[in-house]
């Protein structure tokens, strides 16, 4: 029983994924989109001293992605690919994911200006990619982590003196 709702939530069948091409892409993808952000409009990144708000950042770099990969890509992908259309594909991903990630955006849009909600979909995207692919959260729950790390953190970089 046990072993059935970790496999609902994504948390069963654990394999490595550190190697994996695709997931790689994932990593350089980040980096890329960082670096633009740094390049572009620095001024739209978050910036407050890491040293001050240490239980902030945590919460934003560990446990926000803890739980929305949880909820998100755990219970909600997870729940939608159980459904007959949930593992049809559209634009070369499943239903699941794209609705999944439609409602990743509508949960951020609650505490952030509608641009940055939506800027949000592209990464869900990504999220729900490996959580087909792989079929755990474990890929997805490293590379939100990562993201939201290297976000905050460039952020960080920018405001210091």
């Amino acid at each position: 029983m046990l072993n059935g709702l970790l496999a609902d939530v994504g948390l069963a069948g654990y394999r490595p994924f550190y190697r994996d091409r695709q997931f790689m892409l994932a990593l350089l993808a980040g980096m890329v989109v960082w670096l633009a952000f740094w390049q572009i409009s620095p001024g739209l990144l978050p910036t407050f001293s890491l040293t001050a708000n240490v239980p902030l950042f945590l919460s934003l770099v560990i446990g926000q992605p803890v739980l929305e990969e949880l909820l998100f890509r755990g219970v909600v992908q997870g729940q939608f690919r159980l459904r007959t259309w949930g593992g049809k594909k559209r634009w070369g991903m499943t239903q699941a994911n794209l609705l999944t990630s439609v409602l990743f955006v509508l949960a951020h849009a609650f505490y952030h200006p509608p641009l940055w909600a939506l800027a949000v979909f592209v990464p869900s995207l990504v999220f729900g990619h490996f959580r087909d692919r792989v079929g755990n959260i474990y890929p997805s729950l490293a590379l939100h982590v990562y993201y939201n790390m290297g976000f905050f953190c460039l952020g960080r970089y920018i405001s210091s003196p």
